[in-house]
């Protein structure tokens, strides 16, 4: 596997959540920061092309990584026949809150201030895991996320929270918008202009990179 100029080789870990083992790829710089765990949503897994470049970019400013699936294999063959699974807000928030507690206790990551990237419906589960893990989470940011499936743990959220959203994505935008009145914690609204739901378009994922990079280094450093 190649491996891009300033990311880490990832080390395969399994975390264990009632019942069953969740995949997830750590990676460490040896100077790191701050670890962000990234949950993903809607059909997404840990080799999402577009977590991954956002991960690399985090890696880069020190800061260490945990993508992990929050479906296991047979789940995943479920939900890509029914797709149930990925809008169970309740389960993948679950798996978060597992995350979060694992990280805090493993002895490589245990020192580091904790961050959660979500994307799509992985941003409601993010939510939900800093609202269950005040302690632990320090910063929150949402990529095209659903932060309004977070509900009634918005009001509980109290780790700073930066939603981003693609310009041109209108319904996403007032849905953030909606979520954004309900969120006590300081927070920001970024949009970027001209992007779409996915940030396909030439430049949008680097700036979505960029604007949670600094979020993460400054609440996480």
């Amino acid at each position: 596997m190649t491996v891009p100029s300033g990311a880490v080789t990832p080390l395969p870990v399994r975390i264990d959540v009632r019942g069953v083992s969740l995949n997830g790829d750590l990676s460490l710089p040896a100077d790191a920061h701050g670890l962000v765990i990234f949950a993903h949503g809607s059909g997404s897994s840990r080799h999402s092309s577009r977590n991954r470049a956002v991960a690399i970019a985090l890696q880069r400013a020190r800061l260490g990584t945990l993508l992990l699936d929050l479906l296991t294999d047979e789940e995943e063959r479920i939900d890509m026949t029914t797709a149930e699974l990925r809008f169970d807000i309740p389960l993948l928030g679950d798996r978060v809150v597992a995350a979060v507690d694992w990280a805090a206790h493993h002895p490589t990551t245990a020192p580091l201030p904790i961050g959660l990237f979500g994307a799509s419906t992985g941003a409601a589960a993010a939510l939900i895991g800093a609202a269950e893990h005040p302690d632990s989470v320090r910063a929150v940011v949402s990529r095209g996320g659903r932060p309004d499936l977070a509900e009634r743990a918005l009001s509980r959220v109290k780790a700073p929270t930066l939603l981003i959203v693609g310009g041109n994505d209108h319904v996403v935008i007032e849905l953030n918008r909606q979520a954004f009145a309900q969120l006590g914690a300081p927070k920001e609204l970024q949009i970027v202009p001209g992007a779409t739901h996915l940030f396909e378009e030439r430049g949008a994922l680097e700036e979505v990179s960029r604007l949670a990079a600094d979020w993460f280094v400054r609440y996480l450093a």
